[in-house]
């Protein structure tokens, strides 16, 4: 078999292949060129998901007739000035391939005009020059690209619809557009304009702007550096989350990026705050040496290569737990505008209150002799008592003392705390917030001395598959770690000697049975720590105070106090909010007074 040279045409075609898979990779690279030429609006419009028509038009330095013929030229580039830049890359494209390739699969016009010169046009139609000439336009360069793979059958049958294609190129304008506060961007589709940010904003404006407005009200700031690495960005609290993980951005020098060490790191950061089926809304951004990070990993460079992985896991993790920290007990503060939209008021009754037989001292005659059974008779007239209880504090707050969550007035279906603020009405879910501070109790008791055991006084068998004894037999080490006693009973059944102290009078059966199914579902796929995490919030979980159970009034108050002081209290080990406020404007909306 002989050995021959591909021709120009054929080779492009085949970088195209790596380079420009969907009209997003095409739109990406143009946008990518306009920001490495200095541009502060960048306008971009689309037809038919870009399938049709992709139009950028830019303010940047532009190019003169002689440039654009190199620029269509592979390997062309004004981004590495000197051999030896390639371990110094600090643009977003620098491979020189991504307009000749466009070029070999689609009709390419490229207008283009430096301050002060002339403009110029260039036609390329799937690798043939077909126009070339003077244009009139302002300062900058405006690239079109049409009928994407029209002439390449075998790659446009394999795009998706053109509602599908424009997501993509959407989610592309979006990454870029949070990478780079200080560029404008507008994009249109069909004549309809989706998407425009101005030049300027705050990095958590633009974050929220290009994501959901809410985030604005929901989000913990991040900024960290460490060893010539800087960590900054915007992270949503636990208890705002989504259950896809679309909303998850991430950035290396400027440059969107998919890394899996990035968004591994980012289910360690959230690991005992959110229920694995649930994602935060997270950008974060990495300012890297360049020397310290591969750009140069994959041809359309959303992969990159850290010189130490490790040290940059542990920075994502650090720098967010140390943001969600320092917002100690908050959760999700705006009432739910589902929530309360669904309300209706009630009809008010024609019959004025004091004519209604309840009320009318006539209509029920005292009789002392018939008192006992008066409870019997009253349910035909009366209304039932709600389901709740009040009674008055054994310690009340000093007078003039405020808390941020409030005073405790009482108790709603033995689940839910009522407590007032000065801003509003406070409730919380008993169980899900002594869950959380019981989980941060066995931590710090694990970083100091170990968790204290209780001996049982028989111990407990608790039967189970083989397989299930296997994994907890193999885990009683970490088990006992924490407080909890375990060894083998036979073939199917393990003995439990002790329990951890903290957890009271717990259900050792369905304590046991718990940790083994966790075990079966993530041991092999988590981390040591990640695993000793899901054991704490696991136990924590069993030793809570449960939903049904009545709590005096000083109880109540006594968790408030502790919610306030314990770091990530806003939610449970779930991801779940512990308690929501209804402010007082939103109480007025409830009663017609706003």
């Amino acid at each position: 078999m002989s050995i021959r040279r591909l021709p120009e045409h054929l080779v492009n075609r085949i970088a195209a292949g790596e380079v420009v898979e969907r009209p997003a990779s095409a739109l990406k690279e143009i946008v990518e060129n306009a920001l490495d030429a200095g541009a502060t609006r960048i306008a971009i419009r689309l037809s038919n998901g870009g399938l049709d028509r992709i139009e950028v038009s830019d303010d940047g330095v532009g190019m003169d007739s002689a440039d654009m013929a190199l620029a269509l030229e592979r390997h062309a580039t004004s981004k590495m000035p000197d051999d030896d830049a390639i371990e110094n890359v600090a643009t977003l494209g620098f491979r020189g391939e991504a307009l000749p390739s466009i070029a070999s699969v689609a009709r390419l016009s490229i207008d283009s005009r430096r301050q002060g010169g002339e403009g110029w046009n260039r036609t390329v139609d799937n690798g043939q020059l077909v126009a070339e000439g003077p244009a009139a336009l302002p300062p900058g360069t405006r690239v079109t690209i049409e009928q994407l793979f029209a002439k390449v059958p075998a790659r446009r049958k394999f795009l998706r619809s053109a509602k599908a294609e424009y997501a993509a190129c959407l989610d592309i304008v979006r990454r870029l557009a949070m990478a780079h506060p200080a560029v404008a961007f507008a994009l249109e589709h069909d004549g309809r304009r989706t998407l425009g940010v101005q030049a300027g904003d705050a990095r958590e404006e633009r974050v929220a702007a290009l994501t959901d407005r809410a985030l604005a009200d929901n989000h913990v700031i991040i900024s960290l550096a460490r060893e010539g690495v800087r960590l900054s960005g915007v992270a949503s609290i636990p208890t705002y989350n989504r259950g896809v993980g679309d909303h998850q951005y991430l950035f290396v020098n400027g440059r969107p990026v998919r890394d899996r060490l990035l968004i591994g790191a980012l289910r360690g950061a959230y690991a005992d705050m959110l229920a694995r089926d649930r994602h935060p809304v997270v950008a974060l951004f990495l300012d890297v040496p360049p020397l310290d990070v591969d750009v140069n990993v994959h041809p359309a460079k959303t992969e990159v290569r850290f010189r130490d992985p490790a040290m940059i896991r542990g920075m994502i993790i650090s720098g967010l737990r140390r943001a969600l920290d320092e917002q100690g007990f908050r959760a999700v503060q705006n009432a739910d505008p589902a929530a309360l939209s669904a309300w209706r008021a009630e009809p008010v009754s024609p019959t004025p209150i004091g004519a209604m037989p309840i009320f009318d001292a006539a209509a029920v005659s005292y009789n002392p002799l018939a008192a006992s059974s008066f409870g019997d008779r009253r349910s035909s007239f009366v209304t039932p008592p709600p389901q709740a209880r009040a009674e008055p504090a054994m310690a009340p707050a000093p007078e003039g003392q405020s808390f941020p969550l409030g005073v405790a007035r009482g108790q709603v279906a033995r689940t839910y705390i009522v407590a007032e603020a000065e801003d509003g009405l406070v409730i919380v879910d008993q169980h899900a917030a002594h869950e959380r501070l019981t989980l941060e109790r066995m931590r710090r008791a694990m970083e100091g001395q170990g968790v204290q055991s209780q001996a049982l006084l028989l111990p407990e068998v608790v039967e189970l598959e083989e397989p299930a004894c296997d994994r907890l037999e193999s885990r009683a080490p970490e088990l006992h770690d924490f407080g909890l006693d375990l060894e083998r009973f036979g073939p199917s059944a393990m003995l439990v000697r002790a329990v951890p102290a903290m957890l009271g009078q717990s259900d050792v059966q369905g304590l046991v049975k718990d940790l083994a199914d966790d075990l079966a579902a993530y041991d092999s796929a988590l981390s040591l720590k990640e695993r000793l995490d899901l054991v704490a919030a696991t136990m924590a979980c069993h030793g809570s105070v449960r939903a049904g159970r009545m709590l005096s009034v000083a109880e109540m108050n006594a968790l408030l106090r502790e919610m306030e002081v314990t770091p990530r209290s806003g939610q449970c080990n779930h991801g779940r909010p512990t308690w929501v406020k209804l402010g007082h404007g939103d109480i007025e909306k409830l009663f017609g007074r706003k």
